[in-house]
């Protein structure tokens, strides 16, 4: 049985474990099946992160999940943000919420890094990649919370204005972020 924290993969079970396990969890109202094969309990929900590499395996953390991390914005996530390449069918399961972002697979690993956060090893867009997707989805996340990731993001000490730029040419931002700059500084 795998089971760290509160996350449990039944499927790593023998036969007779997993027929138990199944009555255990039938019997106990804390646990909630995620999907198949994957089980939580709701403290793990109730916390700030799940292990998102369990339910989407090769997911990574974006736009206001990643945001509400660096404390590039006031605004608290609705859901688990994770951007999955594009091409890919995912089945979501009911709890916990998660937003699918899907991205061409050739900009998929653009600025992923690999935090270590409440035991798991989570996968997470960089600073640089958050503060360009929010300039690309500005319409869709208002003009406002833009802004203000992007004064959160030039007022840290680590930011990095060459990776900045590099992304934002790769992802084809980089005439936004000109203007943005040309008005703010």
């Amino acid at each position: 049985m795998q089971n760290k924290g509160t996350l449990i993969q039944a499927r790593t079970m023998k036969p007779a474990d997993y027929r138990r396990f199944l009555k255990e969890v039938h019997n106990n109202e804390d646990y909630v099946k995620i999907k198949n094969g994957l089980y939580a309990s709701l403290d793990m929900l109730a916390n700030d992160m799940v292990d998102i590499d369990k339910i989407i395996p090769g997911g990574i953390l974006c736009q206001y999940s990643a945001w509400h991390f660096y404390g590039m914005t006031t605004q608290v996530p609705d859901s688990f943000y994770v951007a999955i390449d594009r091409n890919r069918k995912v089945r979501l399961p009911s709890m916990p919420d998660i937003t699918l972002i899907y991205q061409s697979s050739d900009l998929l690993e653009l600025g992923v890094e690999t935090i270590e956060m409440n035991g798991y090893s989570i996968r997470i867009y960089d600073r640089e990649r958050c503060v360009c997707d929010a300039i690309k989805y500005r319409n869709k996340i208002g003009i406002d919370v833009m802004s203000e990731i992007l004064s959160a993001y030039l007022k840290d000490e680590g930011r990095n204005l060459d990776k900045l730029h590099k992304y934002a040419v790769t992802l084809r931002v980089q005439s936004i972020l000109k203007r943005y700059f040309e008005i703010t500084l």
